[in-house]
């Protein structure tokens, strides 16, 4: 008798889901399992499909309850793992630490040699972490498409253009801010392009060059409304630009690990140490980490002012 009560509560709830067949848990209770004559079954209708294994024990699934317990066992084996590991990691601050020693003296010796950059910062981040700074442009691409994904209001573009734009002063627009931004912009976007074009030279790079960019972008949107910056840069071109960006990252420094050992023989030349042109491989990647990081900073700006990009 208990098997025809978990069989026909199984078949209601099946129903429940595939047909949409009205099903009232409380009117299956009976000893702490659901048990009760459906009073309006669908005649000549059977199950599409059969599940097997699917066992109820007092309203809970038992697969629920063994995939609590595998997740928890997995996550406790990842923790122990990651725990051991660590545990053989040199101690931080001690002075036979090769983080200490032997690291830094090779990037402040070799580290023009090897990568042609005077800004020995730049030569880490972009030659022997090269692959360090390429994931990071990847978190920072994916990052603005979850964000687009989640908060963008699916408006469209007639509704948009209908809409009266709001200006960020209030008002009919502030003259004062168009005036001050015609002079500013140039300098601003100017200014990013020699922090992300001189970053293997002097202090600067791709990130702090393209964060610039930018703000240059953000005050332009600010200054003269999102339509006109939607002339030359909208989501679309985002997407199209940082996806050439990463995609020229990667193949580039795809390219060096195949030609020598921890990617530093690359065999494209290095240049005169101070020209513009030398780093090998650095003002290339330097300008496409520019492009990835000035896009997302705008986007997010305008993600969260105006719910699309």
């Amino acid at each position: 008798m208990d098997s025809d009560k978990y069989r026909h509560f199984y078949r209601t709830f099946v129903n429940w889901v595939e047909n949409g067949d009205p099903f009232d848990p409380e009117e299956f209770k009976e000893d702490g399992i659901y048990f009760e004559e459906s009073k309006k079954r669908r005649t000549g209708k059977r199950l599409k499909h059969r599940a097997e294994g699917y066992v109820v024990l007092h309203g809970v699934p038992v697969f629920t309850r063994v995939y609590r317990i595998a997740t928890r066992l997995i996550c406790l084996a990842c923790m122990c793992m990651l725990l051991l590991v660590v545990s053989h990691l040199p101690e931080f601050g001690r002075a036979d630490n090769p983080s200490n020693n032997e690291v830094v003296e090779r990037y402040l010796s070799k580290g023009l040699d090897e990568t042609g950059a005077t800004n020995i910062v730049t030569g880490v981040i972009l030659d022997y972490r090269a692959f360090d700074t390429f994931g990071e442009s990847v978190v920072l691409f994916l990052s603005v498409i979850s964000v687009v994904t989640l908060l963008r209001t699916g408006e469209k573009k007639e509704d948009r253009a209908g809409k009266k734009e709001e200006p960020l002063c209030g008002g009919g627009g502030d003259m004062i801010l168009k005036q001050v931004s015609v002079i500013l912009i140039p300098f601003i976007l100017l200014f990013g392009i020699y922090v992300i074009l001189n970053g293997h030279l002097s202090p600067g790079g791709g990130f702090s060059g393209g964060t610039v960019i930018g703000a240059g972008l953000i005050l332009y949107a600010n200054a003269f409304g999102y339509e006109r910056i939607h002339r030359f840069f909208s989501f679309r071109t985002f997407t199209y630009i940082s996806s050439g960006a990463l995609l020229i990252y990667g193949i580039s420094k795809g390219y060096s690990f195949f030609c020598g050992g921890n990617h530093l023989e690359s065999g494209i030349p290095l240049g005169r140490p101070g020209a513009i042109f030398s780093g090998g491989l650095i003002l290339i990647l330097n300008i496409c980490v520019g492009l990835v990081v000035a896009g997302t900073v705008y986007c997010f700006y305008s993600l969260f002012r105006e719910g699309e990009v």
